[in-house]
């Protein structure tokens, strides 16, 4: 049975969004996607660090699989809230909206005035991350941000580490090469150490003193396993993954840690940021508590936030705090829309790659064995990205099934909403062709101007 005679809108095109709109095409039911950027995506391009570049490519070229399906109309640079507001959409009369616009905004670091001091002193990880992404460009004409030595990073999720690699990475191959010694990103991501060790250097003979994560928690409750924990003996195994992990990454790339302690206050001077007042904790019967008097100032070259990342806050969208209001015994609905969902991290509200792991199965300690001697993160980023596209195939499929079931739309109302599209793709420069699209604007990749 024919489903054209519905048009489903989904926001956002990364992997949540690429998913719905396969779930949808596979019941011949078309779909428009509709994304803020020029590709659809997302932390992939943005925020899964460069050196994934194996990774980046396999997660994109599903995507483009999917996007490039004959139901699918790409519409790039809309982004709703800004050319598109959330009330036009939803009168429209789509037959659904899916919401799959991720987490794209940082939380904010609680120290009253802070954000007075972004961008003087300050930084947070989503934008470093993009940066580090794309300077490489020739065309990048985004914010531009340093890697400074003796540089603090607060959080202490997979995503701080990923911050930490970056600054030790190019604080390392900077200084080496003032020595006379040229190394590439992808040399050092494979380990700093072992690089030093075989030019006989250590950081102090190259005048660093490294890079340091603040953690409010200890190092074993850090979120950096992949696997869940339904059990005592689960959550045991669990806790030391997690210190072998971060015992594993200090060894490799030689940031410094300094576990329970949360930032209180702030350091300026001169108008900028200079350092934060850490406050020294502790777990008292499971709960976390700070040490009174424990108050000390530490100074350093700048600050980068790396506590987590929540949903843009759009007019007109239901939200409570920094969560879009759903129902998810209803297919993850709207609150007062019978047709607008929400799926991925729009809903969770977490922007760490990492943070929905419903259907993970890996064993804790096969996981070591297999993956940590290797690329450990890129295989937590892996499943990450499988786990998301299984949340979201489950919870499309019952919005489809709803979909295909709903009353038809008019033929004025399906000319009218496709000729709507049309003049939105002509708005964005859009030809129609979704991987003749990509090929012309797909990134500078380093690898191909370093010849891997």
């Amino acid at each position: 049975m024919s489903n054209h005679k519905h048009l489903v809108a989904i926001f956002g095109g990364a992997v949540s969004g690429a998913e719905a709109a396969h779930q949808f095409t596979q019941r011949n039911i078309p779909c428009v996607v509709f994304d803020q950027n020029t590709l659809p995506y997302g932390k992939i391009e943005d925020g899964l660090p460069k050196w994934h570049n194996k990774l980046r490519d396999k997660e994109e070229g599903r995507i483009n699989e999917k996007l490039s399906h004959e139901l699918v109309r790409f519409v790039p640079h809309i982004r709703l809230g800004r050319e598109v507001s959330f009330e036009d959409l939803v009168s429209w009369g789509f037959s659904a909206v899916i919401l799959a616009i991720g987490a794209w905004r940082d939380r904010p670091l609680p120290i009253e005035g802070i954000n007075d001091y972004v961008d003087k002193g300050l930084i947070y990880q989503n934008s470093y991350i993009y940066w580090f992404n794309h300077f490489h460009e020739p065309t990048y004409t985004e914010p531009q941000f340093e890697a400074l030595d003796n540089s603090i990073v607060v959080g202490g999720g997979l995503a701080s580490l990923d911050v930490l690699k970056v600054l030790m990475i190019l604080t390392v191959q900077r200084a080496l090469k003032e020595k006379g010694h040229e190394f590439n990103m992808f040399e050092l991501d494979r380990s700093i150490a072992k690089v030093l060790d075989g030019l006989g250097y250590t950081l102090e003979d190259l005048g660093l003193k490294g890079a340091t994560l603040y953690y409010r928690r200890r190092i074993k409750d850090m979120p950096l396993s992949p696997t869940q924990a339904d059990t005592p003996e689960k959550m045991a195994k669990v806790k030391m993954v997690q210190e072998k992990i971060l015992n594993n990454y200090q060894k490799k790339y030689l940031f410094n840690v300094k576990p329970l302690h949360t930032p209180v206050d702030k350091i300026v001077e001169n108008g900028r940021l200079v350092g934060l007042v850490f406050q020294q904790t502790e777990l008292v019967d499971g709960r976390l508590k700070a040490i009174e008097g424990s108050e000390t100032p530490v100074r350093a070259s700048q600050i980068i936030s790396s506590i987590g990342s929540i949903p843009e806050m759009i007019e007109g969208i239901p939200a409570s705090g920094q969560v879009f209001n759903i129902n998810q015994e209803n297919g993850c609905q709207l609150e007062g829309y019978d047709n607008v969902f929400a799926v991925g991290n729009t809903v969770t509200g977490r922007g760490n790659i990492k943070e929905s792991m419903k259907h993970s199965q890996i064993v804790t300690q096969e996981w070591i064995g297999t993956h940590f001697n290797d690329e450990p993160d890129a295989a937590v980023y892996e499943d990450a990205f499988e786990t998301r596209a299984l949340d979201t195939a489950e919870v499309v499929e019952g919005i489809a099934e709803k979909v295909a079931q709903s009353a038809p739309l008019s033929e004025d109302k399906l000319q009218e909403l496709n000729e709507r599209v049309s003049e939105l793709q002509k708005l964005s420069g859009y030809k129609g062709d979704f991987m003749a699209w990509v090929e012309e604007h797909l990134p500078v990749r380093l690898e191909d101007m370093l010849g891997h």
